[in-house]
């Protein structure tokens, strides 16, 4: 099953109805044939429904790129799950500035936000739609029902495959929950839809959760089959292995005990499982990006049948502007929105890209100070995503408006960076040798050859950390790297506007959790705010 290539997901609408509305009265008629009793009833629908789980992160509704959005209220593009996972960890950070003054978008960067920011809102009601179709398509996966409705043999070999991804994705869904904002409402398929209002769940045990399933899941997905795109697209054991190294390496974070260990245990197992790093850097960005087996997770887009306003379509527009030319990008114009801060530019002695070609920048026009937020000319542009193929070839749109470029969530080259960071931080089982080879081979991809390699002794914590911006800048990471390495909240580092001062300033450190929006607070007596809020 290619989700990339799946062309029909209304079936999965379904789930949106079944997991957030109810009808006060208990003596009606269903007033819809397409309900779970229905639709499970049919194997070949399952296929469908599971497609919805990971379209989710991609699209915003059931007609695309905008209307029968799953959730109502705001602008639907700008609540997509990747466009507003991708701000919150982006644009809070040194790595992105944006030029609009859309509601209190300006916030994040400032870090001033309030429990009332719609943007933080929007992600946090996309996490949790997702658990909510999760945890319906768990419930309706059971062995027990899967035999009650006669479903054997093959099929049931595949729908043990989907239950463990849907698994994976509420695992996904959770960690992202755990990582922005700690402590959150909680359910999971043995609560029933209305029957109560959601208990609040800490940070260490919501850890613990993720990392029950995850261990619990590993061996029931799919194997990884790095370059058979038979599966392209589907979470395999490689994706849980993954997403294990990264709860690992934040261990210490999220609950106060580190798991430095853990991380290299499973970095090895990615490793191992037969990825490789993409030759040239820069294809990992385009528009047949698919065709990487350095990719071990990606979001799925493709310019006709997953088309949205956030997603690719928002990280491709977005960053282009002023004297840049939108067909370079494969693309019929520019949002004049995104650029980065001088801090991350200077990280690279060259910002040609003709040393290290992860140095990704556009110069003309822009100056490399950031006088004003709102003005696109003030800050480098990335010019990392194209809606370009590596042959030259526009993407399949032919308006120039949605990309067919993946979203790499996982890739091998963070496994690198995590392996490497585990071994510097004391975690046992791997090396220092290896964990500077690892590194090497990233910088020697950078470079075409060997002259950007380092040596043992200049491998420490303190480079990981810059490296990661250099290789992975604008992925969907530093937020968290940076609270790894205390520098999110603090003077040990600081960069244009942090803080709302040109430049910079410590803000209090509460702000490494984002607030429970008010919204939710007002809805769920249950639930108590986060600390400074």
């Amino acid at each position: 099953m290619q989700i990339k290539y799946i062309k029909n997901i209304a079936l999965a609408g379904v789930i949106s109805i079944l997991a957030v509305s109810c009808d006060q009265s208990l003596d009606i008629e269903p007033k819809y044939d397409v309900v779970s009793s229905n639709v499970y009833k049919d194997f070949a629908n399952y296929k469908l429904v599971l497609a919805k789980l990971y379209a989710g992160y991609a699209v915003t509704g059931q007609q695309g790129p905008a209307g029968k959005p799953d959730i109502l209220g705001g602008d639907e593009g700008a609540s997509n799950y990747l466009r507003q996972y991708w701000q919150a960890q982006e644009l809070t950070t040194d790595e992105a500035v944006i030029a609009w003054n859309d509601g209190t978008i300006q916030d994040l960067h400032q870090m001033d936000w309030t429990p009332a920011n719609e943007f933080l809102r929007e992600i946090y009601n996309r996490i949790f739609y997702q658990v909510a179709l999760a945890n319906e398509f768990i419930r309706e996966t059971t062995d027990a029902k899967l035999s009650e409705r006669g479903v054997t043999g093959a099929q049931l070999e595949e729908a043990k495959f989907y239950r463990a991804e849907a698994r994976f994705l509420r695992a996904l869904s959770y960690w992202h929950a755990l990582d922005l904002y700690g402590n959150v409402p909680f359910t999971t398929e043995e609560d029933m839809v209305g029957s109560a209002l959601p208990e609040q769940i800490n940070r260490q045990d919501l850890f613990a959760f993720v990392e029950s399933e995850l261990l619990a899941v590993q061996d029931e997905l799919i194997p990884a089959t790095p370059g058979d795109l038979t599966n392209y697209g589907r979470a395999n054991q490689a994706a849980a292995w993954t997403l294990l190294a990264k709860l690992y390496l934040n261990a210490e974070v999220y609950t106060g005990t580190p798991r430095y260990t853990d991380a290299i245990t499973y970095s090895k197992k990615v490793i191992d499982a037969g990825f490789d790093l993409e030759e040239d850097y820069d294809h990992l960005f385009l528009a047949d990006n698919y065709k990487s087996n350095e990719i071990i997770f990606p979001i799925t887009f493709d310019g006709l049948r997953t088309t949205t306003w956030g997603g690719m379509t928002y990280l491709v527009h977005a960053p282009v502007g002023g004297s840049m030319n939108p067909a370079n990008f494969g693309i019929n114009g520019g949002w004049s929105g995104l650029r980065t801060t001088p801090e991350v530019v200077t990280l690279f002695d060259d910002v040609s890209g003709n040393t290290d070609e992860r140095a990704n920048f556009y110069t003309a026009g822009q100056s490399l100070e950031i006088n004003n937020m709102s003005t696109f000319t003030d800050g480098y542009p990335i010019t990392k995503w194209k809606n370009i193929t590596s042959t030259g070839a526009v993407g399949s749109d032919p308006t120039g408006n949605h990309p067919d470029t993946d979203f790499p969530m996982f890739r091998l080259a963070d496994v690198y960076l995590m392996y490497a960071e585990a071994v510097l931080r004391g975690g046992s089982g791997g090396s220092e040798a290896q964990a500077l080879a690892y590194v090497n081979e990233l910088r020697e991809r950078a470079y075409n050859g060997t002259s950007g390699n380092i040596t043992q002794s200049q491998l420490n914590l303190d480079f990981i950390l810059d490296e990661r911006a250099r290789e992975l800048k604008w992925e969907g990471h530093r937020r968290t790297d940076l609270i790894r390495y205390k520098q999110f909240t603090t003077a040990d580092y600081l960069w244009a506007w942090k803080g709302g001062v040109k430049e910079g300033q410590a803000v209090a450190s509460y702000r490494t959790l984002f607030p429970i929006p008010t919204s939710d607070l007002t809805a769920n007596p249950n639930l108590k705010q986060n600390t400074g809020y």
